[in-house]
């Protein structure tokens, strides 16, 4: 049954038309339960008045078939409109199931007991059997179609291929999946223009990074200044620079030049 129901095909799509519809006395009958008050009686009008629709529309889905073909018709043509023709009697169908069960829940509401809407639902649901695209529902609809003459492609017609969906679910379904995917996109607009608004400062930025680059290099060189100066005091001489003695003689009016260097600092003596 699944897979008959699932089939990307046309008789599947009316199928799955059907059992769309064969839940929806649910809601009605659990909405008339508290209104009523769970009582079961009610005056016989009401469920006389229930019970006879619910008999005349039993009738009319048995009896009433697609209408012939007209004459004349190629065979594309007759496949498009064997097909129009049956799913227009799957819909007069459906609706004559569900007829049944408005009209027995407003008498229910009007006598103030269950048993119009009970006698509406035993005679209404098994209308949608009816409705049902199976064997015996074709063959009779291609047999009223072919009364004419005129011969209905009517199972090339359902066999033809057809997106598995289920009315007004799918459609509901692609419309909220449409506005999420609307509603992400304008998020990601609006922080794409909220980025490119925000003032960009390469100099904050600079300003920023200087001190800590500053910072960095006066504690990496701290213990080294501090170890060089614990070692300087521990031992004379260690650490200190070497002394360098740079003499340098001229002679020329009887004057002798001597330059002594020590360290950073340089003293020069004239002799």
């Amino acid at each position: 049954m699944r897979r008959a129901v699932l089939l990307p095909t046309e008789a599947g799509q009316l199928r799955r038309r059907v059992l769309l519809f064969v839940p929806w006395p649910v809601p009605v009958l659990a909405v008339i339960v508290p209104a009523v008050g769970g009582t079961w009686s009610a005056p016989g009008w009401t469920i006389l008045l229930a019970g006879s629709v619910a008999v005349a529309s039993l009738l009319l889905a048995v009896v009433v078939q697609p209408t012939p073909l007209p004459e004349g018709l190629s065979a594309g043509a007759s496949v498009r409109r064997s097909l129009h023709r049956f799913q227009q009697i799957t819909t007069l169908r459906i609706g004559l199931a569900l007829a049944p069960v408005l009209v027995g829940a407003g008498a229910s509401l009007a006598g103030g007991g269950l048993f119009p809407l009970a006698t509406a639902l035993v005679l209404s649901w098994p209308q949608l059997l009816l409705a049902m695209p199976v064997f015996f529902t074709i063959t009779r609809a291609r047999r009223a179609m072919e009364a004419w003459g005129t011969r209905a492609y009517l199972w090339a017609a359902l066999a033809q291929p057809a997106p598995v969906e289920w009315p007004f679910v799918t459609k509901a379904a692609a419309w909220y999946r449409a506005r999420r995917a609307q509603a992400a996109h304008g998020d990601e607009q609006t922080g794409a223009a909220d980025a490119a608004t925000e003032p960009h400062d390469p100099q904050s930025a600079t300003t920023t990074q200087a001190p800590s680059e500053s910072g960095s290099t006066d504690r990496s060189a701290e213990p080294t200044h501090r170890s060089q100066s614990e070692m300087a005091s521990r031992s004379p001489g260690v650490g200190t620079p070497p002394v360098r003695h740079t003499s340098r003689s001229t002679r020329g009016n009887g004057r002798a030049w001597s330059r002594h260097s020590r360290g950073p600092s340089r003293r020069v003596s004239r002799s």
